[in-house]
């Protein structure tokens, strides 16, 4: 039976490998997404309804503008998550042709179906660090993410191998305030 693993799990590979056809996996037909952006180097709108609205703002029209995308929840949901998984993440990803990149923190709100399906009916992304760092640094910060095992990654094992950039001070302090160590 699909649980809020599968639901999340499809979510970071749609989004992340710009396939929305696996969004249809993780999201109701009819659910909603509710944007919280305390930052500004990124913008989103503040609400989608439907799943081919929310595909559109966090599949397409974000593959037009990032690519390199790597999403981390830090923790995993259990069974006990079936109706509410609320969770920090971790998001990388570089501007199309060679643009700055953007590292950042938050929090992620599911909130499921009931019954079998088990897909999500709301999602609340709240983004409280987004940092923007010269694209001359690509490759430490591509390295670090794309060593990390995806996309189910603690605080504690992203910090381990955190490379020495200037930028990333905001998030490292997220990571050691608002998510689990373990």
């Amino acid at each position: 039976m699909p649980g809020p693993f599968d639901a999340v799990n499809s979510y970071f590979l749609g989004k992340d490998g710009n396939r929305p056809f696996l969004f249809r996996q993780a999201f109701n037909a009819d659910a909603e997404l509710e944007m919280v952006v305390n930052s500004d180097a990124i913008s989103f709108p503040a609400r989608a309804k439907g799943l081919p609205a929310i595909e559109d703002v966090l599949c397409r029209r974000f593959a037009t503008e990032f690519e390199n995308v790597f999403t981390f929840c830090l923790e995993r949901p259990n069974a006990a998550h079936r109706a509410h998984f609320p969770c920090h993440w971790l998001v990388g990803m570089s501007g199309r042709v060679n643009g700055p990149i953007r590292v950042g923190s938050g929090r992620y709100d599911w909130y499921f179906t009931p019954g079998a399906e088990c897909r999500i009916r709301k999602a609340v992304i709240t983004i409280d660090v987004m940092q923007v760092i010269p694209a001359a640094q690509l490759e430490p910060i591509m390295g670090w993410l794309s060593g990390l095992p995806y996309p189910w990654c603690s605080a504690a094992k992203a910090l381990e191998s955190l490379p020495a950039v200037d930028g990333l001070q905001p998030v490292e302090q997220y990571l050691k305030l608002n998510s689990k160590a373990g």
